[in-house]
């Protein structure tokens, strides 16, 4: 068993039942600067998202700006692959391992959808196996499982936040011990 994994697997079992990080994995959250990058990358992602959505609703309901949306979508595809590189880089660093930690199990399961339906799109466009309609329907469904994957992570952080806050209580680190 390698160093990493073996201290990944001793912090999980210090970390408290309800708790997201122990105290030696919020140290190195905090430290990283994987952190920043996920950070500033999560808000551009949906930023692309969005203008990316309106584009492909465009298309979908006039049949106008099928390259515009067409590109968006690559580009929103680029982007998710940034932050989930950059995210595995950031789960490694924290948690010692590349991916599926416990703390994020789930939601790393629910970007591997998210994933293989922007990979599905950009082999059906530039394989051009589907037509135009379809391509941008295909989209929209890898759109929804962004959305669902997006909405698990804004949970997280929030529940980071509320055990940073329990823990900043009096007696709060106390209390989850």
């Amino acid at each position: 068993m390698t160093r990493a994994r073996h201290q990944g697997q001793k912090d999980a079992e210090r970390r408290a039942p309800s708790a997201l990080y122990t105290p030696e994995e919020r140290r190195r959250r905090d430290a990283s600067g994987w952190t920043i990058v996920q950070g500033v990358l999560a808000p551009i992602q949906f930023l692309v998202f969005l203008v990316s959505l309106a584009l492909v609703l465009r298309y979908l309901a006039t049949g106008q700006g099928e390259q515009a949306a067409a590109l968006s979508v690559v580009v929103k595809t680029l982007t998710l692959y940034a932050i989930m590189i950059t995210g595995s880089i950031w789960e490694k660093v924290v948690f010692g391992r590349w991916l599926f930690a416990p703390a994020f199990f789930w939601e790393d399961v629910f970007s591997m959808l998210v994933l293989a339906l922007h990979s599905a799109y950009l082999g059906a466009l530039y394989g051009g196996l589907l037509s135009p309609r379809a391509l941008m329907l295909l989209a929209l469904a890898a759109y929804a499982t962004y959305v669902i994957n997006a909405g698990q992570f804004v949970l997280k952080l929030r529940a980071a936040r509320l055990q940073a806050a329990r823990e900043a209580a009096p007696g709060g680190a106390l209390a989850a011990a």
